[in-house]
């Protein structure tokens, strides 16, 4: 990966919608050059997906949260089903097996509190394999980015 793989997957980061045309020329390629490595970027895998980014406002999903779980019973087999089980959630956004005092970070989306004691239920009820969690609710987000610089 050279100094234009780096500007074009910035580019792409900021706004996968720009045409080719468009970043050939902020980068000094030709389009069908340009083409070409974006391709090869996505064919390798640099490339894990082009998504569209809502706004939670506009979407009524105005509740954001951190929870962190702290399981009854440790090993692959019992992590993976917890983690299975989170994902499948759709309130949860992203489900990170971790080290230290925890053992998983959810980050999860709700409309309201409702919705919320509904998902603590299902995920965290005395049938699952949950000993504890702990919830921290999102006051004011300062920076939530899914770009990183290349």
């Amino acid at each position: 990966m050279d100094a234009i793989d780096r500007k074009l997957l910035n580019l792409l980061q900021r706004d996968a919608s720009r045409t080719n045309i468009d970043m050939a020329a902020e980068v000094g390629l030709s389009p069908s050059s340009c083409l070409r490595r974006v391709s090869r970027l996505r064919k390798v895998g640099v490339i894990d997906r082009i998504v569209a980014i809502l706004s939670p406002a506009k979407t009524g999903r105005v509740i954001k949260a951190m929870v962190t779980v702290e399981l009854k019973l440790h090993g692959e087999q019992h992590m993976r089903r917890f983690l299975d089980s989170a994902s499948a959630e759709e309130a949860v956004s992203h489900a990170y097996a971790v080290t230290g005092e925890s053992d998983v970070v959810l980050m999860v989306r709700v409309r309201d509190m409702e919705e919320f004691d509904l998902l603590t239920k299902r995920l965290f009820s005395d049938q699952t394999n949950v000993a504890r969690y702990i919830t921290t609710m999102v006051i004011r987000t300062a920076k939530e980015e899914t770009a990183f610089r290349m």
